[in-house]
């Protein structure tokens, strides 16, 4: 079974709520169509005006049934998200205009009729969605916006990042060739402790998406120590250390260069001894351009199929699409983000 298919086995089984704010975008509803068709969510919501969302079903031909349709602006929760939007924002202050960001439950309310992608990431906050899916129409700064004053990271986390399921087809490299590369989309420099944040995250996306125990390699030029006190090199060490501080039991070594971290003949040369030998599922890139090119570059050369970006980091899960996404690339997605909300018990 592949990683797709894996992916739908297990959304179909977990049976969560999603919902796709970009409610009037074509490839959006036929999306949400097969989603349901494929029974691979216990409910689909589209935001947007119901007439609007009906007349773009109908001229692609679509059932709405089983799908649910929201008008933000008549919404039964809109009091509830305005009020609650407003505690999330209340003392913050428009750097544009230094005046109060939302100065009262009005402003919030107002805010939710707007910006659909909050009004989906206020359901995914109050538990009236488990997972949220947009990026069709939206930028990823709109979405990553949205997620960051509604939901929030994880406890114990200040950063959202992103990480990539790298299927090598290959049985020799991570889990059934399956491996984590992050970040390779959201945070162009990271510091120490975005470091340490983003490898934490990735190994819980590993535990989730490829059902295995994370053995998470830290990436960097140098290999223990070898490319002496560079700036680059000392960061990578101290997140490191700051990963092993926090969470002692996962399984994680650097810095290490990409060869040392991945074939044991040259770990042992380079990094004698090191827990992760012939173990490595996860990999830590020290900057968005080296996970972004790197990604690429395994992708096109070694045929891997790249799944992605996947968005970790948040209190709960959601996911962001390219603008130039197809609609099983919408599917897909939204399975993978459905897999990330868990098991309910």
């Amino acid at each position: 079974m592949n990683f797709v298919e894996e992916m739908k086995k297990k959304a179909k089984e977990f049976q969560n709520s999603l919902v796709l704010p970009e409610g009037t975008e074509e490839r959006t509803v036929q999306a949400a169509a097969k989603i349901v068709q494929e029974k691979l969510a216990k409910s689909v919501t589209l935001l947007g005006k119901k007439e609007e969302v009906e007349k773009v079903a109908a001229s692609l031909g679509i059932s709405l049934d089983g799908i649910d349709v929201i008008n933000p602006e008549k919404s039964a929760w809109l009091d509830e998200f305005g009020r609650e939007y407003f505690q999330l924002r209340k003392g913050k202050i428009n750097k544009k205009t230094n005046e109060p960001e939302v100065p009262d439950e009005a402003a919030g309310k107002a805010y939710m009729v707007k910006d659909p992608l909050s009004f989906g990431a206020m359901m995914v906050r109050t538990g009236k969605a488990d997972a949220m899916v947009s990026g069709a129409l939206s930028a990823t700064a709109d979405l990553l916006r949205a997620g960051l004053k509604v939901i929030g990271t994880e406890k114990g986390s200040k950063t959202a990042s992103s990480c990539f399921i790298m299927d090598t087809h290959n049985s020799k490299w991570g889990k059934d060739g399956l491996m984590v590369f992050s970040d390779c989309a959201v945070v162009p420099r990271p510091t120490g402790e975005q470091l340490a944040d983003i490898a934490i995250a990735a190994a819980k996306s590993c535990r989730s998406l490829l059902d295995t125990e994370p053995a998470v390699a830290m990436l960097s030029f140098s290999s223990k120590g070898s490319g002496g006190k560079l700036e680059d090199v000392l960061k990578v060490q101290e997140a490191v250390k700051m990963v092993h501080e926090r969470e002692p039991s996962l399984l994680l070594d650097g810095e290490l260069q990409a060869d040392a971290a991945l074939v044991p003949e040259v770990t042992a040369r380079k990094a004698p001894g090191s827990p992760v030998t012939g173990k490595v599922n996860t990999l830590i890139f020290p900057s968005l351009e080296a996970g972004n090119i790197g990604y690429k570059l395994v992708q096109r050369f070694a045929g891997a199929d790249a799944y992605g970006p996947v968005l970790q980091g948040f209190a709960k899960p959601i996911s962001d699409l390219s603008r130039g996404c197809s609609v099983d690339e919408i599917v897909v997605t939204s399975a993978i983000t459905l897999v990330q909300a868990g098991k309910k018990d």
